[in-house]
């Protein structure tokens, strides 16, 4: 959806304009090879920046204090009027798809979004790639949509901020100052979608989000594929699994992803139980009891996938359990299936690869726009 400008204080704008000068005046004086442009003969690669809200946007009441601020407050214009320097490595052109914080992001919007994107990297060939400005709290969920479903080898780079605008030491600048470099990078074409915070370039399939602060955002073990240094992008890695053209995960007969809910195993749960099941479950567990196992079974064998991913992120096999292992949880919960959570012809347990339990959610959403069949499911688990 789109909005219209918001209005500042007067106040507020002298400050941007401020800060804006300042960093302007600083880079002239900077070191030769810090961010040199490019001669005046060379056309500069051009860039769409599209705006969704967030803390990169936000405003404080009392603007250069440590207060409380309303994100999703500036407009694209206001953001990258406070980074002058970004006319020396791109002509950039703006879009205002939202302006909120980041939780109101919905999967209608995560359709519409990566519609839009997939849309003009078609029809704008001169576009050298996208950026996203995006709040930090769901930023690696819409990131791993996108990588899904943006069907394109042009780079698209997510980037956020932990501090607002009008904060001391603000992020945002320099986070958006690397995002757009990483975006019109030559090296960054076919890394699928990624998220630039702190100076590091992560893939959206492995980005985490670990605390609000600068610095918060990882890769975990091997999401991290490269650097932006004083010359530029600096790539070392590059990601394995299918994303981009290669994605199965066409958008364009769908109106809504399926319901699928997102609950926590617990000691002495029972289980999430339903008056009207959902399309399909994952469940964030380190170990089932058995209340929860047979509460999921039963799930199961309704039809409804049920797919088990670790908090951290790690792998959940699908191995057949040992004689011995069956033997205990026989004893441990009797009248229980020991067979659940394993894999099994007639109740199959999906295996994940390394997979937060929120990534994992909105996987299972856009296998479930293809197919119902557990194995499908499992192959698509297997590939992306």
């Amino acid at each position: 959806m789109f909005v219209r400008r918001n209005p500042v204080a007067l106040p507020l704008r002298r400050l941007i304009r401020f800060r804006a000068w300042f960093a302007f005046v600083a880079l002239l004086g900077a070191a030769p090879g810090v961010l040199a442009a490019q001669p005046e003969s060379a056309p500069r690669p051009k860039v769409l920046v599209i705006a969704t809200g967030g803390t990169i946007a936000g405003v404080q009441d009392v603007p250069g204090t440590l207060g409380a601020y309303r994100a999703g407050t500036l407009t694209a214009e206001q953001i990258l009027a406070s980074v002058p320097q970004l006319a020396a490595v791109a002509q950039v052109e703006t879009e205002q798809f939202s302006n909120v914080a980041s939780p109101l992001i919905s999967p209608d919007q995560w359709i519409a979004l990566a519609r839009r994107i997939d849309g003009v990297l078609r029809s704008r060939p001169d576009l050298a790639g996208v950026v996203v400005t995006h709040g930090t709290d769901r930023l690696e969920e819409t990131a791993f949509f996108l990588y899904l479903t943006v069907r394109s080898e042009k780079p698209v780079v997510l980037v956020g901020a932990q501090r607002p605008a009008t904060g001391i030491s603000a992020d945002g600048p320099i986070n958006l100052l690397a995002a757009v470099r990483t975006a019109v990078a030559p090296q960054a074409v076919g890394k699928g979608v990624m998220v630039v915070m702190d100076d590091r370039i992560i893939s959206a399939r492995e980005v985490r989000k670990h605390y609000q602060r600068v610095g918060g955002f990882d890769g975990g073990d091997m999401g991290m594929l490269g650097v932006v240094a004083r010359n530029g992008p600096e790539f070392f890695y590059a990601p394995a699994r299918r994303r981009g053209p290669a994605s199965e995960f066409d958008l364009a007969g769908v109106t809504a992803l399926p319901d699928v809910d997102l609950v926590f195993a617990y000691p002495g749960s029972t289980g999430r139980t339903y008056q009207r099941a959902p399309a399909g479950v994952v469940v964030s567990v380190t170990g089932f009891t058995c209340a929860e196992s047979a509460t999921y079974q039963a799930l199961v064998r309704t039809g409804v996938p049920v797919v088990a991913a670790f908090p951290s992120g790690e792998n959940v096999s699908g191995n057949d359990p040992s004689d011995s292992s069956r033997a205990r949880i026989h004893d441990e919960c009797p009248g229980m299936d020991s067979t659940f959570v394993f894999r099994t012809p007639w109740l199959p347990m999906i295996s994940v690869h390394h997979l937060t339990p929120q990534k994992v959610r909105i996987l299972l959403m856009l296998a479930l726009t293809r197919t119902r069949d557990p194995r499908e499911i499992q192959r698509f688990f297997d590939t992306y």
